[in-house]
């Protein structure tokens, strides 16, 4: 799969733009705050139906503009493919494949794979575990259409059962009957979850630990586990969210479930928060999000897109270029990748023999580069 062109209106600092990219690598290069950012921004809304850095749509819209266009053309198994967003003040977004709107954006999301890798991924590691399992969703949504709807209707039944206990608090009620259409509703659902989390960190892991020993080098030792209190029984998670009442009857919310899940990052045998360098969690996450691109590939029969924003801040540079010879050996499909150095990076990749197109990014206005 690989994006041809994108055309921009009135997107953050893009007031307007037409983008013809390579089919290998692309690099967008400018200071920081030029715009280059926001392009992979518009890559990462066409493929998801949302920005990666700002959910709230109105808001990726140019100061005093009244509405944003984006549109970009695929070519996605040989067929061409326009896939366009369209979001005006104060009305409902508007996303199109083929001139054809969505009933429902969830149906977009899978069909034009990608990974994004950004600074703002630290998180990952040292934030809490409501990151983490954002990740892990979207991993699997990507592929798996089931889990991605079962996982919407368990958060609708989680939030409706937690709206419930607040009603109790709020006026002095108690009434164990009325929860229990909402367990009966959230534990197929939670087992469900639980049960694809597994399985996929089984398949995920061998690749994951493949992809970081050959950044490092094999110099270290990395894990990750999937970490629930949700068995494969419907029954048994049932009587859980039973004797967990009192807990959820004190604090007006659920307090068991798959929204409480977590996955463990380790370096050796040592929780990477809390004993791995900078350059070790960036080296793990850079890693995480390799490997979930080849996972995709494996299990959809598509290359994602690669979308690389400034990864390179506290990787040295032996990293970096296994790094980028990895990115660059057939493995991954089409790259985008920004920096602010202007020659470092097309000279990295023109070394190792890559397909480089260069644009440079100044205030919005983009520039494609001979090279």
């Amino acid at each position: 799969m690989q994006l041809n062109s994108l055309h921009l209106i009135n997107f953050k600092n893009h007031l307007s733009g037409d983008l013809k990219f390579g089919k290998q690598v692309n690099c967008l290069l400018g200071d920081n705050g030029s715009g280059k950012t926001n392009i992979l921004d518009a890559l990462h809304y066409l493929c998801f139906c949302k920005s990666y850095f700002n959910p709230i749509d109105s808001q990726n819209i140019s100061h005093g503009e009244p509405f944003m266009m984006i549109k970009g053309v695929f070519n996605h198994h040989g067929n061409e493919e326009i896939v366009s967003c369209g979001v005006k003040r104060g009305a409902k977004k508007v996303f199109k494949r083929n001139e054809k709107s969505y009933s429902r954006l969830l149906e977009h999301i899978g069909k034009f794979p990608a990974v994004i890798i950004a600074p703002d991924d630290s998180e990952i590691v040292r934030e809490g575990s409501e990151v983490r399992r954002k990740w892990i969703d979207g991993v699997i949504s990507q592929y798996d259409r089931t889990y991605l709807e079962k996982l919407i209707d368990y958060k609708k039944a989680v939030y409706q059962r937690n709206n419930l206990f607040k009603y109790f608090a709020e006026n002095r009620l108690w009434d164990p009957s009325l929860i229990e259409p909402w367990d009966a509703r959230i534990a197929p659902n939670a087992v469900f979850i639980a049960q694809s989390r597994k399985e996929f960190i089984k398949d995920f892991l061998p690749v994951f630990i493949k992809v970081y020993n050959e950044i490092c080098g094999g110099e270290e030792e990395v894990s990750l586990e999937y970490i629930s209190n949700v068995s494969n029984n419907e029954d048994e998670f049932i009587e859980l969210l039973k004797t967990s009442q009192e807990d959820d009857r004190r604090l007006r919310r659920m307090t068991c479930g798959v929204h409480k899940d977590d996955l463990s990052f380790k370096i050796g045998d040592y929780p990477l928060r809390k004993f791995g360098s900078q350059g070790q969690q960036k080296t793990f996450l850079v890693a995480l999000k390799l490997a979930q691109l080849v996972f995709l590939e494996k299990v959809t029969g598509v290359k994602p897109i690669l979308l690389l924003d400034d990864i390179f801040d506290k990787i040295d540079d032996k990293r970096v270029r296994a790094l980028m010879s990895r990115v660059t050996d057939g493995t991954f499909g089409q790259i985008f990748i920004t920096d602010t150095h202007l020659g470092r990076i097309p000279e990295m990749f023109k070394s190792i023999g890559a397909d480089v197109s260069v644009f440079e990014v100044i205030n919005g206005e983009v520039n494609t580069l001979d090279v």
